[in-house]
């Protein structure tokens, strides 16, 4: 598909995030001092609770849709009235709109714009997909004859996250207490965690809920749109109380998640298909076509005070399962899934080193630690290192893009509890 041209100008660059073939949905904080929803469009923001209340919008014969400033409710409404309103959105914005003139009144800078969390995160469940990175993983822990879990090859592995500790990108993160208990330690610890980590990921949101399974292509037509996650994990913690039940505080810290959603219907020109099986899998596991996409993914670090180094750098495709896989399988045993549950793909590696989505895989466990441009070497993340997380499908001149997605670690607090008894 060629780039689609927009009257606002600064959308029909190369170099945009957010040409008129975009659209992403975001919400921002407006000069009336509420949460107003936008669709960022080059440089600007097209503010859609304003176009609603003037009555230039309109999703639903009786109620506001886009009045509580974020998109939770436009989800609910069903994928007829995703397609017609970004028909909507996309004739406002055309190159020729005849009304054009007067929509510049509905235009916000991004650069003057705060963002806030895009929709209300119902659930979030995090996933292990990526099988170069459990197979790094493993072969630190287990050894390379048994990197992968018996059951890696046949099921989507994952754990019910916390929905609450979502934010969205800019917030900082500040480094988190726990149970730590070192090999040669007879009992754990109370301490702050000392091996805190990013993973770079990929969020599905669902924009339609059910009631019992269903299949992958109903799971594809289940997703609202994606955003880039880094899910802050706290491997010290981890490492303690992973057994038996899988990851629990050291993933409870905080997950960002990009300013924008990127809707599934400006991804379809990039669908891909998952890689090769090694395994067959089971029929309610199998895709009835592309289920991922080609999204190219970096990862730059920024120690306080320095130029930011790329650490990382890999590609969406790469993920053994997809998005769509992952949700049919969170539905088999009935689980309901409902408007606005997250789904965390897990992190996405490569085949090569620099292709590694976490620290923990890119210094192999601490022994071989990275060398930052600034001289400085990172085995696990410092406090004040600011991470950015980007990524984009890229087009014949073009592309489509989530915007950044960044964190800053704050020191621990000194006393979590306050002198609290």
């Amino acid at each position: 598909m060629p780039l689609l041209r927009s009257w606002v100008e600064s959308a029909n660059s190369a170099d945009t995030d957010f040409p008129l073939n975009n659209l992403p949905y975001g919400s921002f904080l407006a000069d009336d001092g509420e949460a107003h929803c936008g669709v960022a469009i080059g440089d600007m923001i097209l503010d859609v609770t304003a176009l609603e209340a003037d009555g230039l919008v309109q999703m639903d014969d009786e109620d506001a849709v886009f009045a509580f400033g974020d998109w939770t409710e436009f989800m609910s409404l069903g994928a007829a009235a995703w397609a017609a309103f970004r028909t909507t959105v996309t004739e406002i914005l055309a190159e020729g709109a005849t009304d054009a003139e007067a929509m510049t009144a509905f235009l916000v800078p991004r650069t003057d714009a705060k963002m806030l969390m895009p929709f209300m995160v119902a659930e979030y469940t995090d996933f292990y997909a990526s099988k170069y990175h459990a197979t790094n993983v493993g072969t630190m822990f287990r050894g390379a004859e048994n990197a992968l879990p018996p059951n890696w090859l046949s099921i989507p592995i994952g754990y019910n996250g916390r929905a609450s500790s979502v934010v969205v990108s800019g917030s900082d993160v500040r480094r988190p207490w726990g149970q730590l208990k070192g090999p040669d330690d007879d009992l754990p610890r109370f301490a702050p965690c000392a091996r805190f980590d990013l993973e770079l990921e990929m969020g599905a949101i669902v924009g339609t809920p059910s009631e019992g399974p269903v299949t992958v292509g109903e799971a594809d037509a289940m997703i609202f749109g994606y955003v880039l996650l880094n899910d802050w994990s706290a491997r010290d913690i981890q490492a303690w109380e992973y057994q038996p039940l899988g990851p629990f505080q050291a993933k409870a810290t905080a997950t960002s998640i990009s300013p924008w959603i990127v809707p599934k219907a400006a991804l379809e020109p990039f669908r891909v298909s998952t890689p090769d099986r090694e395994r067959v899998l089971l029929d309610y596991l199998k895709e009835p076509g592309p289920m991922l996409y080609d999204i190219d993914l970096e990862v730059g670090l920024a120690p306080e005070g320095k130029p930011e180094t790329v650490i990382a750098q890999t590609n969406y495709k790469e993920m053994y399962y997809s998005s769509a896989q992952q949700l049919a399988h969170h539905t088999t045993s009935g689980c309901p899934m409902s408007v606005g549950d997250l789904l965390g793909s897990g992190t996405i590696s490569g085949p090569d080193k620099n292709a590694r989505g976490a620290l923990l895989e890119l210094s192999w466990g601490g022994k071989e630690p990275v060398t930052l441009d600034s001289g400085e070497r990172r085995s696990f993340l410092e406090d004040g290192d600011t991470l950015t997380l980007r990524g984009a499908a890229k087009g014949d001149g073009y592309k489509i893009g989530f915007g950044d997605c960044t964190g800053t670690v704050l020191p621990a607090l000194d006393d979590p509890y306050g002198g609290r008894k």
